[in-house]
């Protein structure tokens, strides 16, 4: 899938569970004549087969909240839609929230106040594989980046220093967002058996859940930035 399609308009989906706010960034965005929304709706995992069959370009999603599910949620998106772009709608300047976006794929995070030539210009940067944030997330992205190389050892590396062999084979069923039962079907091994390695390397990476674990052991991506 292209940035655009033949016609040259994009196709937006807006994913927000409050209403007033999806139906104010839809009322911004339909002002442009290349933009078409093409659906609009609260969160619901069972979306994302609306989500493709509306040949989506470029996937709006409210940020607010992101639990671990919720971030898995756009990585299956991108695996599922070829080309497709996920713009993520901040309620405030959220350095967490912002970081789990980008990890779990989201090329763009605006704010709910950005004007309708900022949105716009988001989506369509976005659609041009190129990356978008607020000039005080962007700044924070490079000092996070430049901590992260200072590292000693490097946190990916010490992360995977930690685990096992076993552990370590089980880090990108995770971040591809297998459950237990696949992971177990891949590795033939049990359920349970994938239920106690995962425990042991909550454990050892001092992490809380899945997520926690795909992010210290995995290296942080570089992206080129947009400001807006």
């Amino acid at each position: 899938m292209t940035g655009e399609t033949a016609e040259g308009v994009l196709k937006i989906f807006l994913i927000a569970d409050n209403r007033l706010l999806r139906e104010a960034i839809a009322k911004l965005l339909a002002r442009k004549g290349t933009l078409q929304i093409v659906g609009a709706a609260p969160f619901s995992p069972a979306i994302l087969e609306q989500i493709i069959a509306c040949e989506t370009n470029v996937l709006l999603m409210d940020s607010i909240p992101v639990p671990v599910w919720r971030i898995e949620f756009i990585r299956e998106a991108i695996r599922s839609i070829a080309g497709l772009k996920v713009v993520m709608i901040g309620m405030e300047v959220d350095e967490e929230m912002f970081l789990r976006s980008i990890k779990a794929g989201a090329i763009g995070y605006v704010l709910k106040d950005a004007s309708a030539m900022e949105m716009d210009a988001a989506v369509r940067s976005a659609a041009r594989d190129e990356a978008v944030c607020p000039p005080r997330l962007c700044s924070f992205l490079f000092e996070y980046v430049s901590r992260q190389s200072l590292l000693t050892p490097n946190l990916s590396v010490k992360a995977r220093a930690e685990l096992s062999r076993r552990e370590q084979q089980l880090i990108p069923l995770i971040a591809r967002g297998l459950t237990n039962k696949e992971i177990a079907s891949q590795l033939s091994i049990s359920e349970q058996t994938v239920k106690n390695h995962i425990h042991r390397m909550l454990r050892k990476l001092g992490v809380e859940d899945r997520l926690g674990v795909v992010e210290s052991a995995t290296e942080m991506p570089a992206l080129p930035l947009k400001i807006v």
